[in-house]
């Protein structure tokens, strides 16, 4: 295609790849993904008469709340509250950096002796659960930190405030909570042979559960799939790449992401109008966009074309030729198409790796999160039909995708009570 465009990806060769990356990155020999060993597993029973703490933090939000588990296992939350992530209006240094989690976190004050805390950052896990900060992202601005165990931190800040004994804090990433989630969908009349977890919204990551092997021990791995770098690129990605935070990196996660798909598409269209593919009036209007669609402007146009609430909407209703909105549909639809097969690719790569899934009474659980993933047109639909075929048809290999109520939330706290 024109520009390099690849949109029909040929899923299982992807795959292939991702998965060949990820076994050189778990043998510690040079690869895109971290593939980062968290030194846990899914629990074997399910909770019971216990609260844990849960703190999610990332970009500029931070959430802290309670999450009891009843005689039964079942879970309630309370005392939820939500507040800026320290570091995003100014920047902070150590100490005060840790001294606002502890203003943030004074309505959960001794209501229990256990943490789980999803950290939306780059961690290197310890065994003790804690994870010493590699970095942030630009939205927080607290340099002193980067290099500390933040668990230990925390604590500290803690006791300051007067707070009993932290008996345990456990460091995880929001691919980690959603795979624990998904093992809390398992029961007695529902079994599962492994786990993955697989996050796609403004970002894009996978975790799964590796199986013994070697000098690996069973455990969950954070892949950070989104850095794999080995894929097609087009005129138009490798245009907006030179646009971003980080040039040159991120390759996978720009192509099937929220926080990009908008803007790449932008390109698409505006290259579309100056090469004569639209008539002049929906040219003009193409190239007068001042500012690159969101996500959401463009999901708004694929789910109804004529919808006037949407930018592209209303050049459709207003300027378009049959022919023009074909054009238009066919460009916006081959970005979400694209997506979708990275998606089913990556997913492949992590289920082929838990060596799971070869009895169709016992598939592999895949608990998939982010609005990318659930309300962008055809994703999801898209995603599971090219599993079926790879997957299940190709491989052998059987599957369940499922979701779960504040899944995020009951995952860490499941986090928070591993030993």
């Amino acid at each position: 295609m024109k520009h390099n465009f690849v949109n029909h990806i040929d899923v299982l060769s992807l795959a292939q790849g991702i998965l060949d990356d990820m076994r050189r990155g778990l043998a510690k020999q040079t690869s895109d993904q971290d593939m980062i060993r968290t030194f846990s597993n899914p629990p074997e029973k399910s909770a019971a008469n216990e609260s844990v703490i849960v703190i999610d933090a990332g970009g500029t939000n931070f959430r802290s709340c309670l999450v009891t588990f009843d005689a039964a296992g079942v879970p309630t939350i309370s005392d939820m509250e939500k507040t800026r992530m320290p570091g995003v209006e100014r920047e902070l240094s150590r100490k005060e950096f840790f001294e606002q989690f502890a203003v943030n976190l004074e309505h959960l004050k001794n209501k229990a002796d256990r943490i789980g805390f999803c950290f939306s950052y780059p961690m290197e896990i310890q065994k003790d659960g804690d994870g010493i900060l590699l970095g942030f992202s630009k939205e927080v601005k607290a340099p002193e930190v980067v290099g500390c165990k933040v668990g230990e931190c925390l604590k500290a800040a803690l006791a300051e405030h007067g707070w009993n004994t932290i008996k345990r804090i456990t460091m995880c990433n929001d691919t980690v909570s959603a795979l624990l989630a998904g093992a809390a969908c398992a029961g007695e009349t529902h079994r599962y042979s492994s786990y993955i977890g697989y996050i796609l919204g403004t970002g894009m990551n996978a975790a799964y559960l590796q199986p013994k092997c070697n000098e690996i021990d069973q455990q969950i791995i954070v892949c950070e799939s989104g850095k794999y770098r080995s894929v097609v690129r087009s005129d138009f990605d490798i245009e907006f790449d030179k646009t971003t935070v980080k040039p040159g990196s991120f390759y996978l996660e720009k192509q099937c992401s929220g926080a990009y798909l908008g803007p790449v598409s932008t390109i698409i269209l505006q290259t579309a109008a100056r090469e004569g593919l639209f008539t002049q009036s929906v040219a003009k209007a193409l190239l007068a966009l001042s500012e690159p669609l969101t996500l959401i402007e463009m999901d708004k146009f694929l789910h109804g074309p004529f919808n006037k609430d949407c930018i592209l909407g209303k050049i459709a209703c207003e300027l378009a030729t049959e022919q023009d909105l074909d054009t238009m549909y066919q460009l916006l639809d081959a970005v979400a198409e694209r997506s979708a097969r990275c998606s089913a690719a990556i997913l492949t790569a992590c289920a082929i790796q838990t060596g799971a899934g070869k009895n169709a009474a016992n598939p592999i659980c895949i608990l998939c999160n982010g609005t990318t993933f659930y309300k962008t047109w055809m994703v999801k639909e898209r995603t599971a039909a090219y599993l079926d075929e790879v997957l299940t048809n190709k491989l052998d290999i059987h599957w369940e995708i499922v979701s779960a109520e504040n899944d995020i939330t009951l995952g860490t706290a499941i986090a928070g009570l591993i030993e």
